[in-house]
């Protein structure tokens, strides 16, 4: 028996699959389930540049689209926008000042400011208090 594109798809899907399962980050998974469509295509008899278009269209969204929802599923949080990140606590990742840091919440990493000046050490926890856009104003918790 020979093998068909559609074959080799399905087989990178499987391969993808199995990957996510040993490296849980739900970026493989992605790109899994667009081989799976493509391998669609391919049993379509669509040309192979095609067929990759439609991968890398599928792939792309749904890393876009569909990552963040699996990301919030595993996590057990869904917020809805982003203002629903006021008045939670993020985990600072980066040292957090007047000019630039980073803090994690929900699973997500986000540019964070100092709001009131002071200094944020890493490893420590800040409330979120307003953003602007995709920065996070954040005041140290005490």
């Amino acid at each position: 028996m020979e093998l068909q594109l559609w074959h080799i798809w399905c087989i990178c899907g499987v391969i993808f699959c199995i990957i996510e399962m040993f490296t849980p980050a739900m970026f493989f998974l992605n790109l899994g389930l667009a081989c799976f469509i493509t391998a669609i295509s391919a049993a379509l008899h669509i040309e192979l540049i095609y067929q990759v278009i439609i991968f890398a269209v599928f792939a792309a969204a749904f890393l876009v689209w569909l990552r963040p929802v699996l990301i919030q599923k595993k996590n057990g949080q869904k917020p809805e926008t982003i203002e629903m990140y006021v008045g939670k606590t993020a985990k600072v990742i980066e040292t957090v000042t007047e000019e630039s840091g980073r803090i994690a919440v929900f699973g997500e990493e986000w540019q964070a400011k100092s709001l009131n000046g002071e200094v944020i050490e890493k490893g420590s926890y800040a409330q979120i208090v307003k953003n602007d856009s995709i920065i996070m104003y954040v005041v140290p918790v005490e």
